[in-house]
């Protein structure tokens, strides 16, 4: 069986991507697709929300991820992969679960998450982060003007739309702004909207914030933290990263999703390592 979005029906690409199907003890089989490669490997954020869909499945009674962090341990590719699934501890409200995605006999990623049901919590939001302000969608530059080079090099950017704020884009002109920071309106393919686990996929679809330091290329991740803090409305959401050092070869990348209602539903950190 195997286990879609959580919209009835949906038949969206992403949801096929990112599907898995039980085959008992608490694992579940997915077939990668090199769809959403980039570089030498496939995109974090697609891989987590492969993980945290087989989660979702593990728990039908909390099917939201309120925080997961993950370690990729070795580079995925497209193929056959396995998701193994356990309990670590279920409270009143929310479970502790881990997970790692299996390649032959290699662990490419080893997570340990809280899942949750975001629809019962509370409404109260209390907030210092200044929302996201993005030009109009119409002044923004889309993500099929990105350099044919640059898409070869991650055809993932097919798998979405995505519209840079201008001036934040002139890494694809080859005019850095140095600020190190990268921010856009984001969206799926075919109309799907966003739900919790495809926020996992969201903190890392942008481009490396290294672009805007005129540091191209592919930028493995090491670690993901994400928080999902609520339901996103359907819509555009509005994405931005941002990096404040470089060091050892490292760099930390910080994104804040923003939903159509102008909430603050993602916030994450990642470590990855800076492009060769």
């Amino acid at each position: 069986m195997s286990v879609m979005s959580d919209q009835p029906g949906s038949q969206a690409e992403y949801d096929r991507h990112i599907a898995v199907r039980a085959t008992g003890d608490g694992g579940y089989a997915a077939d990668l697709t090199d769809g959403w490669a980039v570089g030498g490997g496939l995109n974090g954020g697609y891989l987590l929300a492969v993980i945290g869909n087989a989660l979702r499945a593990a728990n039908p009674d909390r099917p939201d991820p309120i925080a997961m962090s993950a370690y990729y341990l070795s580079a995925s590719v497209a193929g056959p992969a396995t998701v193994q699934t356990r309990t670590v501890r279920e409270g009143r409200s929310t479970t502790t679960v881990a997970a790692d995605l299996v390649q032959g006999e290699e662990v490419r990623i080893t997570a340990l998450a809280t899942y949750g049901d975001l629809s019962r919590l509370t409404d109260e939001v209390a907030t210092t982060a200044d929302e996201l302000v993005l030009p109009p969608p119409e002044e923004c530059v889309p993500n099929t003007m990105a350099p044919e080079e640059l898409r070869r090099f991650a055809p993932l950017m097919a798998r979405f739309e995505m519209l840079f704020d201008p001036a934040y884009a002139g890494w694809a002109v080859g005019e850095p702004s140095g600020r190190g920071a990268l921010q856009a309106w984001f969206r799926l393919k075919d109309g799907r909207e966003p739900d919790p686990v495809s926020l996992l996929t969201v903190v890392d679809a942008l481009p490396p914030v290294t672009f805007d330091l005129g540091r191209t290329g592919w930028a493995p991740t090491m670690e993901l933290t994400v928080h999902v803090r609520a339901v996103p409305a359907p819509g555009w959401l509005r994405v931005r990263h941002a990096t404040r050092n470089i060091a050892g070869g490292m760099f930390e990348e910080d994104c804040e999703v923003w939903d159509s209602a102008g909430r603050l539903v993602a916030q994450s950190r990642q470590l990855a390592r800076v492009p060769r």
